[in-house]
């Protein structure tokens, strides 16, 4: 499917920004929502949801269904204006207290529901830290701590979801088994590598198979010391369902959105532009530094290897990358991706990229990401900013304030995971 855009600027980071914004786009829940909602049904209906995308989903729900009772959970500035549905706004990406009680209002709301009600269930990224209602005597700032130092260890996204889902009382099928038996329809857009249901907002509405012993495991491999109340929850038997629970035999899970689609939005307006494209995948994990290295390599090596009169190549790549923490600096992973790739291209003519998160904001930082191109490398030097210095503190997102490269869009509202382009250029003969 072609999305319309504006008019393709010369410009090679105007060129790059239109990408980014034309993925976005193609992920607005007032586009894919309404696709993927049946009639309304007759009898109760109860909205619920939690994510980035939360309260927009909930916004285009009411604009096809009419007002509707409900609650969505988002990320504080994310909040949208409905009719009947309420919107909550909590914290992302370390829990508050406001998601905590939101979270254990919304499970009251779906108390008592019969076979004959109806829950509609949005569900997006961030929902992990917007959902958050402790199991046992986990507290919310241990949980919390916990929390924060997954995020800070490296650890790939999958596995910080299954830690997240035993020390929950409303992950891995649990928001699903609250409103049973009542049928549930659960819309999802998609933050995650390979878009496995179970694995966004850590699966409020699906049954998992991971155990307690599995998520102490992923603590001890990240070096990650637990409270002892935690320890205690994971010592025995949590609240996450079996896939195959009886619970969770009336709900239909749906991904609405994803990342592929995405990509393919700016594929076909990078095409239309004139330009050749390679999608190198839309659910690339890995440290971001690390990945950016391969990808400059990959950047240079297919330069070298264009005629001069060849069309400009664009390299695609979605997914999820993570940062270990290795110094006190401000930054993000598509920030610290674009700062190695500064690093690794030294300067190099004729390739520009971007590297953004969808949702508007890297890491904990109100900036997508940023925008680099031959000169960045001279712009930064003459302003005394240095790399490879940035690197070692985790600074990306200071350097590119100061080099005036950052993409700032604001709450884009949605949430497909990392965008990221490279727009190589044939050689000059």
């Amino acid at each position: 499917m072609t999305y319309a855009s504006p008019p393709i600027p010369d410009d090679p980071d105007t060129l790059l920004r239109a990408l980014f914004d034309v993925a976005v786009a193609a992920a607005d829940s007032m586009r894919v929502v309404p696709a993927a909602l049946p009639p309304r049904p007759d009898g109760r209906v109860v909205v619920v949801g939690a994510g980035k995308a939360s309260a927009r989903m909930a916004e285009a729900v009411e604009a096809a269904w009419g007002p509707c009772a409900g609650l969505v959970i988002t990320r504080y500035g994310y909040a949208r204006s409905c009719q009947g549905i309420e919107v909550v706004e909590a914290a992302h990406p370390v829990p508050d207290a406001a998601g905590d009680v939101a979270t254990g209002r919304m499970l009251r709301l779906l108390q008592g529901l019969g076979e004959g009600d109806f829950v509609l269930a949005l569900i997006s990224g961030g929902g992990s830290a917007l959902l958050v209602q402790p199991a046992g005597q986990i507290t919310l700032e241990e949980k919390r701590q916990v929390n924060a130092a997954l995020l800070a260890s490296g650890a790939p996204i999958g596995q910080m979801n299954a830690v997240r889902k035993h020390l929950s009382r409303v992950k891995g099928g649990q928001l699903a088994a609250a409103a049973y038996p009542a049928r549930m329809l659960a819309l999802m857009i998609s933050d995650v590598p390979g878009d496995d249901p179970a694995f966004i907002a850590s699966g409020p509405t699906v049954g998992d198979a991971s155990t307690p012993a599995d998520a102490r495991a992923i603590l001890d491999r990240w070096g990650i010391v637990p409270p002892k109340s935690v320890a205690d929850v994971l010592a025995g038997e949590t609240g996450v369902l079996a896939p195959d629970a009886a619970q969770l035999a009336r709900v239909d899970n749906r991904v609405i959105a994803a990342p592929a689609q995405s990509l393919a939005a700016a594929a076909d307006l990078a095409r239309a532009t004139g330009c050749d494209v390679d999608i190198l995948g839309d659910a690339l994990e890995g440290e971001a530094r690390e990945l950016a290295a391969e990808h400059a390599a990959l950047a240079l090596d297919r330069q070298r290897a264009m005629a001069p009169w060849a069309r400009p190549l664009v390299l695609l790549s979605g997914g999820e990358c993570t940062v270990t923490r290795r110094g006190d600096g401000l930054g993000g992973p598509n920030a610290e991706y674009a700062l190695a790739l500064v690093a690794a291209l030294a300067g190099a003519p004729g390739i520009h990229a971007i590297a953004c998160d969808t949702d508007g904001v890297d890491g904990a930082a109100e900036v997508a990401g940023a925008v680099i191109g031959p000169a960045t490398l001279d712009r930064a030097r003459a302003l005394g900013l240095d790399p490879a210095v940035a690197l070692a503190t985790n600074d990306s997102h200071a350097f590119f304030a100061g080099v005036g490269a950052q993409v700032i869009p604001g709450p884009t509202l949605t949430n497909v995971n990392d965008f990221r382009a490279i727009l190589v250029q044939p050689p000059k003969g």
